[in-house]
Protein backbone atom coordinates (compact mmCIF):
# COMPACT_ATOMS: atom_id res chain seq x y z
CA UNK A 1 0.00 0.00 0.00
CA UNK A 2 1.08 3.49 -0.68
CA UNK A 3 1.34 5.81 2.24
CA UNK A 4 -0.42 9.10 1.68
CA UNK A 5 0.70 12.34 3.13
CA UNK A 6 -1.83 13.53 5.66
CA UNK A 7 -2.87 17.13 5.43
CA UNK A 8 -3.27 19.14 8.58
CA UNK A 9 -6.91 19.33 9.65
CA UNK A 10 -8.47 22.81 9.48
CA UNK A 11 -8.86 24.68 12.75
CA UNK A 12 -12.50 25.56 13.28
CA UNK A 13 -12.11 26.93 16.81
CA UNK A 14 -12.86 30.56 15.90
CA UNK A 15 -15.82 29.60 13.74
CA UNK A 16 -17.25 27.41 16.49
CA UNK A 17 -16.90 30.13 19.12
CA UNK A 18 -18.53 32.77 16.91
CA UNK A 19 -21.41 30.42 16.07
CA UNK A 20 -21.88 29.60 19.75
CA UNK A 21 -21.97 33.29 20.62
CA UNK A 22 -24.56 33.94 17.92
CA UNK A 23 -26.74 31.10 19.23
CA UNK A 24 -26.42 32.37 22.80
CA UNK A 25 -27.45 35.88 21.75
CA UNK A 26 -30.39 34.41 19.85
CA UNK A 27 -31.41 32.37 22.90
CA UNK A 28 -31.27 35.44 25.14
CA UNK A 29 -33.33 37.44 22.62
CA UNK A 30 -36.00 34.73 22.54
CA UNK A 31 -36.04 34.50 26.34
CA UNK A 32 -36.44 38.28 26.56
CA UNK A 33 -39.28 38.28 24.01
CA UNK A 34 -41.16 35.42 25.66
CA UNK A 35 -40.52 35.88 29.39
CA UNK A 36 -39.31 39.46 29.75
CA UNK A 37 -36.04 41.13 30.66
CA UNK A 38 -35.37 39.38 33.98
CA UNK A 39 -35.31 35.94 32.36
CA UNK A 40 -32.11 36.88 30.52
CA UNK A 41 -29.94 37.69 33.59
CA UNK A 42 -31.44 34.66 35.37
CA UNK A 43 -30.51 32.39 32.46
CA UNK A 44 -27.04 33.94 32.34
CA UNK A 45 -26.57 33.28 36.04
CA UNK A 46 -27.73 29.67 35.69
CA UNK A 47 -25.37 29.12 32.75
CA UNK A 48 -22.48 30.69 34.67
CA UNK A 49 -23.11 28.45 37.68
CA UNK A 50 -23.41 25.35 35.49
CA UNK A 51 -20.17 26.11 33.65
CA UNK A 52 -18.42 26.77 36.97
CA UNK A 53 -19.60 23.46 38.40
CA UNK A 54 -18.49 21.63 35.25
CA UNK A 55 -15.06 23.28 35.41
CA UNK A 56 -14.70 22.40 39.10
CA UNK A 57 -15.70 18.80 38.44
CA UNK A 58 -13.10 18.54 35.69
CA UNK A 59 -10.45 20.04 37.99
CA UNK A 60 -10.10 23.36 36.20
CA UNK A 61 -11.68 25.62 38.76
Amino acid sequence: MHERERKKAPDYTDTTLVTGLMLLIYLFFVLWAVFGFWAVPAAGLVLNLAIGRLAARRGRG
